[in-house]
This record gives structure tokens, sequence and C-alpha cells, in this order.
């Protein structure tokens, strides 16, 4: 029935001059023959198509087969493909017109179901670069539009995520980054060998497929190690990606600094941000500084500290994100950015750009918030590292800011613990400066010396704080005799103890008197109830994580707690009466 009517409308269509076919004709043509391809008559379809007073017609109606054609080809096994219909899909590309046929693969490409994204674009991308390449001259928009259509669909693939997966291309993703490569090296071939106007729109093409390529799939992936896994497609795909950007005439550097430049101009785009999207420029840092794809392309003129000043707003970009993947990356981009970097050698003209203020920002929400522990341990020992680059006011300039910034008691303790370094580090002979000793010294100790609201200020919050806090000046009494006062702190130390010391022991008394007597109520309530009652009796005290209050505990938990707390109060008034005890006893010379 289908092929008869089939047959019909080819019939009555050879007698139509001009092609001025209608709508039915169009209509019954696309329907007769899918119903024929799908009830396994290729044969008789092939057998029409090829005849040759059916030219025109197939000519204008032919690209309505594809969807059947491709539909029927991904359901076959690979190795037993129906000749018929691959050498109907071979004519239909030769004899139609090529903008529809574009037009007709894009909407498969479009339309590909989630289980079969992978086997439908590996199917179309050498249908889709026979068409591209009969459009001559006129195709760069079309090369455009096909590589969007195709990336946007290999980036709903899921990325592996281990050796394994990779090798054995679980996901199909590998195959489809690897078959898009050739499918776009005709076009990259064609742009690179010529300066016309027409290839200049083709290169623009291409650089937005290179800049997508960077964003999605490259930014997801987590590329191994040549010495884990010797042959990877996903590897290569980031490095021929990179040497597309150089076919085209785009200089890495210059991308590079492309966020402290912001000069390029592109014809056609009323934004650089539409061509040289920031997560793309990011992606390419990452690879060039972290994987070392492309680096030997990249010339070494370039000072270590003006690629860290390229760098950071791509490393802020990816610390202020919160996947898993983006933090990894912006950490080993900021730690390798920081290890061509000489000790001590970061001006502090660089506090004043806005990348040096937030990245350290974003550094501490990785170290406080991040879920994931291998990352906090990370961003710690970059937060050091980069306290390592900068020079001594830098190094002052940092800790004044992270002080007034962190707002957390560890991250506040820290920074205390590395400006006592600073000052041991100023008493060693031929190593003084002006900025921990003397005058400039006490307007920092001021912010170390220093409880948040007073004599109410939690002490068991602030406890690293607080600890760090009374061991520099334990440290300072004992190491700067009072005789010597290099650093000036005995002429300041009344003032250190009335704004800090005074405070602090009456915050100790409060908070001790508090919890002796909850540690007191909690005996005799736990003296007065049955077990089974003091486990429903509401808790003195409550454990908060993540801003997620945790379930009651046991008066025996209580107890624990209250008790680790006085010791913890103990410690704490330790210390302060040591220094106390110095304070009274100077030493003469």
């Amino acid at each position: 029935m289908a092929l008869e009517q089939l047959s019909d409308v080819v019939q009555r269509c050879q007698a139509i001059q001009d092609d001025n076919y209608t709508t039915e004709d169009y209509s019954v043509f696309q329907i007769a023959g899918r119903t024929c391809l799908e009830d396994g008559e290729s044969a008789q379809v092939l057998s029409i198509v090829l005849d040759e007073e059916n030219k025109n017609i197939v000519k204008c109606m032919g690209w309505n087969l594809l969807g059947p054609l491709v539909q029927i080809l991904l359901k076959k096994e690979e190795n037993n493909l129906p000749p018929h219909c691959l050498v109907i899909l071979t004519h239909l590309l030769e004899v139609c017109s090529p903008k529809e046929l574009l037009v007709g693969l894009l909407e498969q490409v479009e339309e590909a179901h989630p289980d079969s994204i992978a086997e439908t674009v590996i199917l179309l991308l050498q249908p889709l670069q026979k068409v591209l390449l009969r459009l001559g001259s006129r195709k760069a928009s079309s090369v455009g539009m096909a590589l969007s259509t195709l990336l946007d669909q290999v980036a709903r693939l899921p990325v592996p995520q281990t050796k394994e997966q990779e090798e054995d291309d679980v996901f199909s993703l590998c195959r489809c980054c690897s078959a898009l490569l050739v499918f776009v090296r005709p076009f990259v071939e064609e742009a690179k060998q010529s300066r016309t106007p027409k290839e200049d729109e083709l290169r623009t093409e291409l650089l937005k497929f290179s800049m997508k390529s960077l964003c999605e799939p490259l930014l997801e992936v987590q590329l191994k190690d040549p010495e884990t896994l010797a042959e990877s497609p996903l590897r290569n795909f980031a490095t021929e990606i990179l040497g597309i950007l150089s076919d085209i005439g785009e200089s890495l550097p210059d991308l590079l600094s492309h966020s402290l430049l912001r000069r390029r101009e592109v014809p056609g785009f009323l934004e650089e941000e539409v061509c040289y999207p920031k997560e793309s420029l990011a992606c390419l840092a990452y690879l060039l500084f972290v994987q070392h794809i492309a680096m030997d392309t990249f010339p070494t003129v370039f000072s270590s500290v003006f690629i860290l000043q390229c760098n950071m707003e791509y490393i802020n970009l990816f610390l202020s994100r919160t996947e898993e993947s983006r933090l990894q990356k912006g950490l080993d981009l900021y730690e390798k950015s920081l290890v061509r970097v000489e000790d001590n050698s970061l001006p502090v003209q660089l506090m004043e750009l806005k990348s040096f203020f937030s990245v350290p920002q974003n550094l501490v929400k990785v170290m406080t918030l991040c879920p994931i522990q291998h990352l906090r341990i990370k961003g710690l020992k970059v937060l050091q590292l980069s306290i390592d680059k900068f020079d001594t006011e830098a190094k002052y300039k940092f800790f004044q800011c992270m002080l007034k910034t962190s707002h957390h008691a560890g991250v506040e303790g820290y920074i205390i613990k590395n400006i006592k370094n600073q000052i041991d580090f100023a008493f060693k002979p031929d190593k003084g400066n002006e900025w921990f000793m003397g005058a400039h010294l006490f307007p920092l100790l001021r912010q170390v010396l220093c409880l948040p609201q007073g004599p109410e200020t939690d002490l068991l919050q602030n406890l690293d704080r607080v600890m760090e806090s009374l061991n520099l000046l334990r440290y300072l009494l004992i190491r700067d005799k009072a005789w010597r006062n290099q650093t000036g702190i005995w002429t300041e130390l009344y003032k250190i103890e009335d704004y800090y010391m005074k405070p602090l022991r009456t915050g100790l008394n409060m908070s001790k008197a508090h919890y002796e007597a909850e540690l007191q109520n909690t005996k005799d309530n736990s003296k007065k109830t049955n077990a089974k009652e003091s486990q429903t009796q509401e808790s003195v005290c409550s454990l908060t994580v993540g801003n997620e209050k945790m379930p009651n505990m046991t008066p025996e938990m209580q107890l624990q707690v209250l008790h680790s707390a006085l010791h913890t109060f103990d410690m704490m008034e330790s210390v302060l009466a040591r220094i106390e005890e110095i304070m009274e006893v100077k030493e003469e010379p």
C-alpha cells in the first residue's frame, strides 16, 4: 500500500514543471517513503531514488527521508547495516539541497534519544561534513551552527571519572570527542590556509567551537596524568583544541592575558565575553599550567608574577563555585601559579587588585565550608604558599585584611600563628624590618589582641583565635626582654592589659561560673531521674553543625562536654596567668 502511494506520487510529480510540487505531494512522499523504509522495502525505495526521471523530485523532497533512514541505521547492528539504506543516504547527500540536508541532519542530532546520543552523533558526523563541504565559501555560519548543535549533545554525555571508565569509554564521550576532531579538521585547514573575509568568518566560528569545547566537556573533565593513562582520548582532545586555537591565529599568551587587557575585537560580536567566555579561558589556563598541555608553544618571556596576575581572575572564578571539579581545578591552578613565583617577592601593590582580595576570601570558604576534606586540606596548603610569596609589607597588609574579613576563629588563629612567625623572623640578625617591629606592629597587634564582643565573647567558639593570641603575647614578652624592648611591646603593655587581658579575665570568670553551674545542675538532674527519663530530658548543651542542630545528648554526654569546656577555660587561664607572671618579673640586662 505505502509503496503504491510512493510510486503514485512520484509518477504524478514527474509531469509537474518547475518543481511546483504541492504541500500534499511533500506529505505523501514523506509518509509513504518512511513507511516503505520501516516495512523493509528499502530496495524498492532505492530504485525510485536512483531513477534519473525522478532526479528533480528527489532533489526537492528526498531530504524528508533523512529521519526514517537515520532511525533504521541506528537500530541495526554496526556490522549489519542495511546496504540499501546506506546507498539511499549517500545518494541524498549528493543530490539534495545542502541547506535542506543540513537542517534535516541537525534535527536528527537535536532530537536524539538520551540513550543514543553518542551513536547518533557518530553516525551523522560524516554526512554533516560532506554537506557542509558542498556549501563552498558560504559555509561559515552553517559550520558554526553544526558545531554548536553537536557540542550541545556531546555535553549531555556523562564524563568518565576514573581511569577505567575512560579506558573502556563507558559513556562514549571519548569516541565522540575523537570523531569531532576528524569532523572539524577540513574546516580548520581551510581557515588556516587563507586570509579572506570569508575565512575570517570561518575562523570566528572555529574560535567559538574551541571556546565552547573548553567549557564543555573539558571544564568538567579531570584529565589523567600521562603516567597514569598513557593513551587518553580526552587529553588528546584538549591538546587538539589548543592546537586549533593556534592554527586559526589565536595567540595562547594573548588569550591568557585577555582578562587583564580587554582589548580584543572580533568582527560580528558586540561583547567580547560572547567569543571569549571567562570559564573557557579559565580552562585554558588550567590546561596550560596544571596539565602542561601546549606549554612547549608558550613563550618563556613572561614573568611568573605576570602569569599569576593573569590567572588570578580564573582562580577566583573556579573557587567561587561549589562543584568539586571546579574547586579542585582552582586550587591546582593557584598552586601551580604560585610555585613559579620566588618567595617573598610579590609586591604590596598587587593587594590593590580586586582578584588578590577575592581569591583569599573564596579560599577561606573552601577551607571552612567545603564538605570535602582533601579540598579543605589543599586549601590550607595553598593559603600558606600564597603567604610565603608576598614580600614583608604585602604580608603585613594581607594579615590585616584576613583578620578583618575572614570571620572564622580557625582562620584567624592560623593568621596569628603566621604573624608570630614573621615577628620571630624579624628578630634574626640582618632580618629586621619595619613592619613586624616597632610602630607598625601595634596596629596589627590591636587587631590580634581583640575580643569581638568584649568580655561576653564566646570563648569556646573563638578558642583558636584566643589561644594563638595569648601564645603570641607570651612569646613577645619572653623573646623581647623588657630592657631591650625591640618591638616596643613593653611600652604598650599597660594598654594591652586594659583592652585585652582584663576583659579576657572577666570573660573567663563569667564562662567558668556559667559552665560550673550547668555542670552542677546536670549532676543534680541526673540523680533525680531514672535512665529512661534522662534519655528524653531536654539537653543542656546542643551541637550545631552546618546550621543543623544535632540530636539531644544524654546526661553522660552533657557532662563530658561541660568538663571539656571547663578544661579549655583552665588552659586559657593558665597561659594568661603565665603572661601576668612574666609582666611582674622583668629580667634585668
